[in-house]
């Protein structure tokens, strides 16, 4: 049941997401594959840790296919070479056993996740509260209290 459950809530945030959520999904799901690697090859789970690998490999396979290399252009051609080179170095971690390639695969995975994350939209900027220390645009701190010496302004907290 708890699988089916998750399964649904998964497939609502897949069919509501936009494009750019979409990658940021892929890019957390794989991320997450990668470190479960990390753990099973640790553990010494050799099956579970292949597993693990080739999901991460499945996603960014995914990822790579769906570069639009001709509105992506130059872009499209770098985030596809850097594909490549994470698919090589996931098998290599599988073929070799190694914690090294994993590792290094992660951080490429997390810093471009990081990227992707920075396009969504922010929120509207909310107005700041008016405080003490407010002043008006334009206007240089110091000329907010001008002719205030430091014992005529009252700090409250």
């Amino acid at each position: 049941m708890l699988h089916s459950a998750h399964d649904a809530y998964l497939e609502s945030r897949v069919l509501s997401a936009d494009p750019v959520e979409l990658v940021v999904m892929l890019y957390q799901a794989a991320i997450g594959a990668v470190q479960e690697a990390r753990r099973h090859l640790a553990d010494g789970k050799i099956a579970e840790r292949s597993k693990a690998i080739s999901r991460a490999c499945d996603i960014v396979l995914e990822l790579q296919s769906a570069l639009d290399k001709e509105r992506g252009g130059e872009i499209a051609a770098r985030l596809g070479a850097l594909y490549a080179y994470m698919l090589r170095r996931l098998l290599e971690a599988n073929l070799q056993q190694a914690d090294a390639p994993l590792g290094e695969v992660l951080g490429l995975l997390s810093t471009v996740a990081e990227g992707w994350a920075g396009i969504r939209k922010p929120a509207a900027p909310q107005a700041p509260a008016s405080t003490p220390w407010t002043y008006a645009v334009g206007e240089e701190p110091a000329a907010a209290y001008a002719g205030e010496s430091c014992r005529s302004i009252s700090l409250t907290f």
